[in-house]
């Protein structure tokens, strides 16, 4: 007998038919043979309109208290996700964060796992149970405060629960056929990869790839946990997502991956920074003492008159107050004449472990972007990933024209979003 653990999103348990739907295919894999662990998100938007509710009641809510709203969410989906696994003659049990032992730091609202003990769901597999358990959500190792995971947090859940407890696969259900060579809400011609090695797919993520996030890909690469990534709106074969191929994965490693692009970033530029050892160190120094990570960063050639320059970097724009005052506040200590603030950029990322011993793919990427009009701004590259940041009205054409270029797109219009988000 093996052990599965199963994910399904907000989209795929969004109302009582999705969540009857989900049932059925729990009990389909129990009566396969297998122990099955379910991580489910909350339903729909749920989480969304509560976030919502909370800021209308109070403009910064306190992140205890937030925590414990948000929660509610997944409490739902696991508690209707049980009662209708026990309609179709199975035993099912519902737990929390907490009640499954998933223990974290006492960061409110993007907490990170330390350890889980799933003494609870064992029990409840050795017994024969189907285990259902809240994802996104845990319990602080100090204060034993409910705290959440943040963005992404129900995969790293699934995850981390796979490897407690040394499970086969997880299976991470959304809302498209698998990973696909882009977004296909933007490339209606994306083809789906039957394969893609960890490195790559953490690459995809960090670049913007929304079908699994940066964290869950970790935490599965450092145990070696493989993830399968399928639709729970059909029975197709999705993405598998592990260190090799395999079984009767006998797959050849392309040269590119895919194409990623991301809206959700801004950019600063802080100006007028005196060029000597020492400042790169306080403004970033500054920026890390507020959380705030940053992604992309530049430096201009000083100028000689001045002995001046420029550095600008990217961030999340829901961190972009955040940065400014903190620069802001240090402004006399680092010497800086003012800062810029842009969130109208994307960034787009082409993305394979080929290309480090392709040395056309560099040229064909920049030509690409050229022959759509597009401006580049900043440019970042790693072994397997070079990365641009344009103005955000060129994503699209930019996304289509590289994914073009490279011979990604496929015969048909493959790629289909069956609930409307590609999450």
């Amino acid at each position: 007998m093996g052990l599965v653990v199963q994910k399904y999103g907000g989209s795929s348990v969004a109302d009582a038919e999705g969540i009857k739907r989900v049932a059925k295919r729990i009990v389909d894999a129990k009566k396969n043979g297998n122990q099955v662990v379910v991580v489910v998100s909350a339903m729909g938007d749920t989480t969304d309109e509560l976030i919502d509710l909370a800021e209308q009641v109070s403009p910064i809510p306190a992140g205890r208290e937030f925590d414990m709203l948000l929660t509610a969410g997944e409490r739902i989906s696991m508690a209707l996700l049980a009662m209708a696994i026990k309609n179709l003659g199975h035993e099912a049990q519902s737990f929390t964060g907490s009640q499954a032992g998933v223990i974290t730091d006492s960061v409110h609202n993007k907490a990170r796992i330390i350890d889980v003990t799933p003494g609870r769901i064992r029990t409840a597999l050795d017994e024969g149970n189907i285990a259902i358990v809240a994802g996104f959500q845990g319990v602080s190792q100090d204060k034993k405060d409910i705290t959440t995971l943040g963005r992404g947090g129900s995969d790293t859940t699934a995850v981390a629960l796979a490897a407690a407890l040394d499970a086969e696969v997880c299976e991470i259900y959304t809302d498209v056929d698998g990973v696909f060579t882009a977004d296909p809400r933007v490339v209606k011609k994306a083809r789906k990869i039957d394969w893609i090695s960890f490195e790559d797919m953490l690459e995809l993520a960090a670049s913007g790839s929304k079908v699994l996030l940066h964290r869950c890909v970790e935490y599965a690469r450092r145990y070696n946990i493989p993830i399968h990534v399928r639709s729970s709106f059909s029975g197709l074969r999705g993405t598998w997502v592990s260190n090799e191929p395999q079984g009767d994965q006998q797959v050849e490693h392309a040269i590119i991956s895919g194409v990623a692009h991301d809206v959700s970033e801004a950019k600063i530029t802080v100006v007028g920074v005196p060029d000597k050892p020492g400042e790169a160190a306080a403004i970033f120094r500054t920026i890390a003492n507020a959380e705030v990570n940053i992604d992309m960063v530049v430096q201009n050639v000083s100028a000689a008159s001045t002995g001046l320059t420029d550095i600008s970097f990217t961030l999340p724009k829901s961190e972009g107050r955040k940065a400014i005052d903190a620069l802001e506040r240090n402004r006399a200590t680092i010497g800086f004449e003012s800062l810029r603030y842009d969130d109208q950029i994307a960034k787009i990322s082409l993305v394979g472990a080929g290309m480090k011993t392709n040395p056309g793919v560099t040229a064909g990427f920049f030509e690409a972007l050229s022959d759509a009009g597009v401006n580049i701004e900043l440019i970042s590259t790693s072994e397997i990933r070079i990365s641009v940041v344009t103005r955000a009205d060129d994503v699209i054409e930019a996304v289509r024209a590289v994914h073009t270029a490279f011979g990604l797109d496929s015969d048909s219009d493959e790629a289909v979003v069956y609930g409307g988000t590609g999450r």
